[in-house]
This record gives structure tokens, C-alpha cells and sequence, in this order.
């Protein structure tokens, strides 16, 4: 049942964004009688919920009337799983939410709970209509914080950086259901090419606004690894903002390549294409589990030109010296620009997540910099929307390593994304204007 699916990722999600969802996926496979109207059901149980929980958190405090902190979280879930239904979702009566919040109580064994759980959610039903939220002129920010379900220091800091109105457009563009985009595998077919293969598979997608190799997937459900042109590695999920930055660095065909916090090689595998896979690229990363998915995605994908390479690139890597000509650094960074992909990120970063984040950032930067070639060139890309994380970082890395000049991108973008690249020259993407993911990029070179 779909419900008891999301019910358990919930319950059992660990504080890091993407957790749930990944969650899920392995309950999925733990039960693979689910068809595909089942599993886009629990999806969005799961994502709805952690979009909107700061608003369901306050409703819910709302109608308790002894300390919220003392509901049990398993019970609080089904309480937050249904007061979704009931707010969000208008083809599910408000009477089988209920109804299946209290069957999901009983198998608890907690009757009395039960009838708690019942009389919460049926008076809300009969005040949904006037729920009691803050006042929207006396507590802005708080009226703000709730309605739109974003965390409160949040609120006050992007209203401080970019003004209320872009804010609030902001809060609404997270909050949306994200686009699913992929990105051509070039070394193997066109776009146009994909698009008629999809369209085979019963497929509808449509060319992104900007990146060249982008489809939006229209209306898809299911597991896009069962489709057939995934497996022949005709494509990679890719948001269309993550997709722009390769064509960013102009990797060549001759010269070492570095992605310095690689992953599962979304930019890497990128990068390879843009070389023909000709070139050299090392993927560096932390992570054995995540370089062994790079390397599931490479042979997948047909290239033979990515390296992977376990590595720390917060500490010395001296055996680089100066043979890089081209640096991607996608580092760690807060995400605030991926909330409508990663919903749990309001509830799981904090004010303070972005300082310790821009000294990694730092760290890896300086680092990096190290290792570049003369004449190299080094693309400094970031998921979030944070100033300390972007042109702060910018403006520290100038400061403190001498020879490292900033790049404008207006000089570099291809003619599709002109309108991608400030008056600054960084590449700056806002989900409310450009429809895709925050992204913020700026290229450097080293004299």
C-alpha cells in the first residue's frame, strides 16, 4: 500500500537531504508488486510531506493541547501523511485519508491513539476552510515562514539579499513539483534522435528552454531505469541548470581534466562527451560507493575516458602539481538552489550549514588551485543561492591566492545562454525566472 510505503521512509529518513526518497527506492525494490500509479503515489506522499511540513507542523500544534514534542513520531508522520492528503491533494477524499491515518494508528496497537488521530484530522476537515495561521501583516516573516513552509531564518535571509518580492517568488518556485530532465548522451544519438526513441517507448519530451543535449520528461511515472534507452546508455538524468556547466569550461580534447568532487559523474560524463571521449578525465572523490556508481554510469554510458579517484581534495593532492589545464569544483554546498528537488533541505540545513560549508568550499578552492596549471582554468559551481557560498567565495579566492584572475562567462557562453551569465559575468540561474535549478558558476584562470 502505498501509504505504509511512504509512511516508513519517512519514519526512518536520516537527517540528510535525499535520504526519504532513496528510502523509498529501496523499499520499492523490497516490494515489487507496486505498478507505477502506486509508486508516483508514494513519491509524492513523501516529497509532499516534506515540502510542506513546516505549514503541517504548525496546523498540527495548532488543534494538540499538550506539548507537541511528546506525539510520537511514527504517529506524528501518519498525522503529517494525511493533513497533506486532506490540504493538497483534491482527488483523495478527505473521509479515506482519515480513515487510513487511523487504520495505520490501529496497526500500531494504540486504539486510544486512534481515536486521537481521528479527532484531529475530522475537526481540521471542518475548519479547513479558516486554519489558524499567522497574521499575514502583524508576522510577516512568521506568516511567511508557515504558509510557504520554509524555515524562518531562510526567510529572513534571502528577503535581506534579494528584496520580498523575489523572495516570495523564490519560495513559490521551491515548492513546486520539479521537472524531470535528462541529458543526451551525444556519443551515441542526437537529441532528435532520443526524442523518437521515447516517443517508441510511449515517452512524451520536449527540448529544455537553454541546454542543447536537455529533454524534459512530460508527465513520466515509474523508474526511468526500466526504460530501454536508458539502459543503452543513450542518456543521464541531469537537471538542465547542472547541464550548462561543461559547455562553461570548454574541456579540449588534449590536456588532464579534473572534476574535483565528481559523485556519480553527472558532470564528468559530460565533460567526456564534449571531448568525443578524447580527452583525459580524473574523477576524483571521497566516496567508494559513489565511485563505483560513477563507474556503473560510465560503462552504461559507453565512455572509456573518465578516471576514478578516491581522494580527499580538502587535504594536500601535491601528486597534481601544477598538470591540470581544465578544474571542475562542484563542492559541497547548502543546496538552497535545488529545494524543489530536495524538499527535506529546509528542514535539514541551517543558518550555520553555510559557514561551515564556504570553509570546505575554501579549502577545496585553495587546493585546487594548487594543482592547475599555468593558463589553466578552473569553473566554480555551486547548487545554492547564498552569497557567502557565491560571490563571497569569489571575492575570498581572488584575495588570497595571487594569480588567479575571474574569467567573464559572457565571453565564454554559447549563444543559447547569454541570458544565463549577470552583468558580473557569473553564470547565476533563479528557478523563478529561468524555470531550472539555482546554480550559481565562475571561472577562473591562473597566470
Amino acid at each position: 500500500m502505498p501509504r505504509n510505503l511512504a509512511l516508513k521512509s519517512l519514519s526512518r529518513a536520516a537527517a540528510v537531504p535525499g535520504q526519504a526518497e532513496q528510502r523509498l527506492e529501496i523499499l520499492f525494490s523490497q516490494n515489487p508488486g507496486f505498478n507505477n500509479r502506486d509508486r508516483a503515489f508514494a513519491v509524492h506522499l513523501v516529497q509532499g510531506v516534506l515540502r510542506w511540513r513546516i505549514r503541517l507542523d504548525w496546523i498540527l500544534k495548532q488543534y494538540v493541547r499538550f506539548p507537541f514534542r511528546k506525539i510520537d513520531p511514527q504517529v506524528l508522520n501518519i498525522l503529517r501523511l494525511a493533513l497533506f492528503q486532506i490540504l493538497f491533494l483534491d482527488r483523495v477524499p478527505e473521509s479515506a485519508a482519515v480513515n487510513e491515518a487511523v487504520k495505520q494508528t490501529r496497526k500500531m496497537g494504540q486504539n486510544h491513539v486512534a481515536k486521537f488521530v481521528n479527532g484531529i484530522l475530522r475537526q481540521i476537515c471542518r475548519e479547513k476552510g479558516h486554519l489558524p495561521y499567522p497574521h499575514p501583516e502583524k508576522e510577516r516573516s512568521l506568516y511567511t515562514s508557515v504558509y510557504y513552509a520554509y524555515p524562518m531564518w531562510l526567510v529572513k535571509k534571502w528577503t535581506r539579499e534579494l528584496g520580498a518580492d523575489m523572495t516570495l517568488q523564490l519560495l513559490k518556485a521551491g515548492n513546486e513539483i520539479p521537472k524531470l530532465t535528462i541529458r543526451t548522451n551525444t556519443l551515441r544519438t542526437t537529441r532528435q534522435l532520443l526524442l523518437n526513441r521515447l516517443e517508441e517507448e510511449s515517452i512524451e519530451g520536449r527540448a529544455v528552454s537553454f541546454a542543447p543535449e536537455g529533454i524534459e520528461l512530460i508527465h513520466f511515472k515509474g523508474s526511468i531505469s526500466r526504460l530501454k534507452a536508458f539502459k543503452e546508455g543513450l542518456f543521464q538524468v541531469q537537471g538542465e541548470a547542472a547541464q550548462v556547466c561543461a559547455h562553461l569550461l570548454l574541456p579540449g580534447k588534449e590536456g588532464l581534466i579534473a572534476d574535483m568532487c565528481a559523485g556519480l559523474g553527472g558532470k564528468s560524463t559530460h565533460l567526456a562527451q564534449l571531448t568525443g571521449d578524447r580527452g583525459r578525465i580524473l574523477a576524483l572523490d571521497t566516496s567508494l560507493a559513489r565511485l563505483r556508481g560513477l563507474r556503473q554510469n560510465t560503462e552504461r554510458l559507453g565512455i572509456g575516458s573518465i578516471f576514478p579517484l578516491a581522494a580527499d581534495v580538502t587535504a594536500p593532492i601535491s601528486f597534481l602539481r601544477g598538470s591540470i589545464q581544465k578544474i571542475m569544483v562542484d563542492g559541497p554546498c547548502s543546496g538552497l538552489g535545488v529545494i524543489s528537488k530536495h524538499p527535506d533541505t529546509k528542514l535539514t540545513k541551517k543558518e550555520d550549514d553555510i559557514k561551515r560549508l564556504a570553509m570546505i568550499q575554501k579549502s577545496i578552492l585553495s587546493r585546487s588551485c594548487q594543482v592547475l596549471s599555468n593558463n589553466g582554468e578552473m569553473l566554480y559551481v555551486t547548487c545554492t543561492i547564498s552569497k557567502e557560498e557565491n560571490e563571497g567565495m569569489v571575492e575570498s579566492l581572488l584575495r588570497e591566492n595571487n594569480g588567479i584572475v575571474l574569467q567573464d562567462l559572457r565571453q565564454r557562453i554559447p549563444p543559447w545562454g547569454v541570458d544565463l551569465v549577470d552583468d558580473n559575468g557569473f553564470f547565476k540561474t533563479f528557478p523563478p525566472i529561468h524555470g531550472m535549478e539555482g546554480f550559481f558558476a565562475a571561472l577562473f584562470r591562473k597566470n
